[in-house]
C-alpha cells in the first residue's frame, strides 16, 4: 500500500498543476474538489501567477478582500450569524469505493447522487445522500488509486443517521453483513433510542430514532480538547448556534450540538469533550466539512478575527472561478466555505 500525500484531501495528487486539474475535471463536478485545488494553490503560488488571466483574478480578489474590512469584531461576528449558511457535504477517504457505495445504498438507504473518475489525477469521487445536494447534506467519498486503507484516528467520532425504526434498520444492516457495535437501546443518560454500526472502512455511524425527519444524514461528531473554546469559535467564526449542551459526569464527557437550524430539521456538528483529554490523533481518513456562504472574503476575515487559521485564502479556484476559503478550528479540524451562487451554478 502506498503512502497518501497528506497535502491532498480530495484524491488529486499533490504534483498536479491547476491547469491540468481544470482540464481533467468537468465544470459541473469540479467545485467539490475544492480541497485538492486549495492545496495546489497554496503549494505553488508562483506557478499560478504565471497566467495573466489568473493575475487579474488575484488582483480582483485582493481588491474585494480589502473592501470587506469590518469596523469592529462585533460587526464581523454579527455578519457571520446573518450570513446565509448551511452544511453542504462532509468529505472522507475510503479504500474500496464500490464496496462502500454498495453498503451505503443497500444498508443505509442512501442514493448515489453522482460519481466521477479522474484517472489523470488517480482518484475517484462519489456523492451520496438522502436528497438532492441543492437542499440536503451529502457525503463525498474519495478513493485514491492504490490506497486500500486509512487511519480513522481517535479524534473523529461518528456520523449520525436518523430513522423511523432503529431496531429494524439494525437488523437490515446485520442481514447485509454490516457490523453492529452497539445494539439498539436508550442513549446513556437519556431516552433517545440509538445503535452503532461500522462501515467497511471502520467509520462509525450512530443510528438515531427520529421519525419523520427531513434530513436523515443528521450529524458529524468530532472530539475537541476544550469544549468552551470550540463552541466560541463555531459561534463567532462559523456563525453557528449552540443548539444544546449536555454534561454527563457519570460517563465523564460533555457534548455540544452546533448548527444553522433546529437539530430535528438540519444536519449538525456534534462536538464532544472527554474529561481530561486535550488532544487527539486525527489520522488521515476524515477530511473536512463544506459550508455554504454568501461571501468567502468576509468569512475568511471573520475567521482570522476569531483566532482561527485560514489555510486557503479566499478567492476563485484556478481554471473555474468558484470562490472558496479553507480554515482550521482551534483543534485542527478543517472546514471549506463555498460561495453559494457558485455552488448553485455547479449543480445546474
Amino acid at each position: 500500500m502506498r503512502a497518501l500525500p497528506m497535502a491532498v484531501s480530495r484524491g488529486a495528487v499533490a504534483c498536479a498543476t491547476p491547469a491540468a486539474a481544470a482540464a481533467a475535471v468537468p465544470r459541473r463536478s469540479m467545485l467539490l474538489s475544492t480541497a485538492a485545488a486549495g492545496a495546489a494553490l497554496q503549494s505553488d503560488p508562483i506557478r499560478l501567477m504565471s497566467t495573466p488571466k489568473l493575475k487579474l483574478r488575484a488582483s480582483a480578489g485582493a481588491a474585494q478582500a480589502a473592501a470587506t474590512s469590518f469596523s469592529s469584531n462585533d460587526e464581523a461576528f454579527t455578519w457571520a450569524k446573518k450570513d446565509n449558511r448551511r452544511l453542504l457535504h462532509v468529505v472522507y477517504r475510503v479504500g474500496d469505493i464500490n464496496k462502500t457505495i454498495k453498503f451505503y445504498t443497500e444498508c443505509l438507504g442512501m442514493k448515489l447522487l453522482r460519481k466521477r473518475d479522474i484517472p489523470e489525477e488517480k482518484y475517484t469521487n462519489a456523492f451520496l445522500g438522502y436528497g438532492p445536494e441543492e437542499t440536503n447534506f451529502a457525503i463525498e467519498l474519495t478513493y485514491n488509486y492504490g490506497v486500500d486503507s486509512y487511519d480513522v484516528g481517535a479524534g473523529f467520532g461518528h456520523f449520525g443517521i436518523a430513522t423511523d425504526d432503529v431496531a429494524k434498520t439494525v437488523e437490515l444492516i446485520r442481514a447485509k453483513g454490516g457490523k453492529v457495535t452497539r445494539e439498539p437501546g436508550p442513549v446513556k443518560g437519556g431516552k433517545t433510542v440509538i445503535a452503532f454500526i461500522e462501515d467497511p472502512d471502520g467509520y462509525k455511524f450512530e443510528i438515531l430514532e427520529r421519525p419523520g425527519t427531513p434530513e436523515p444524514l443528521c450529524q458529524v461528531m468530532l472530539r475537541v480538547g476544550d469544549l468552551d473554546r470550540a463552541i466560541s469559535f463555531y459561534e463567532k467564526a462559523c456563525g453557528m448556534k449552540l443548539l444544546r449542551k449536555r454534561d454527563n459526569p457519570e460517563y465523564k464527557y460533555t457534548v455540544a450540538m452546533m448548527g444553522y437550524g433546529p437539530e430535528d430539521q438540519n444536519a449538525v456538528l456534534e462536538l464532544t469533550y472527554n474529561y481530561g483529554v486535550t488532544e487527539y490523533d486525527k489520522g488521515n481518513a476524515y477530511a473536512q466539512i463544506a459550508i455554504g456562504t454568501d461571501d468567502v472574503y468576509k468569512t475568511a476575515e471573520v475567521v482570522k478575527l476569531s483566532g482561527g487559521k485560514v489555510v486557503r485564502e479566499a478567492g476563485p479556484l484556478p481554471g473555474l472561478g468558484t470562490k472558496i476559503t479553507a480554515i482550521l478550528d482551534p483543534d485542527g479540524w478543517k472546514s471549506v466555505f463555498v460561495d453559494n451562487i457558485d455552488f448553485a451554478k455547479e449543480l445546474e
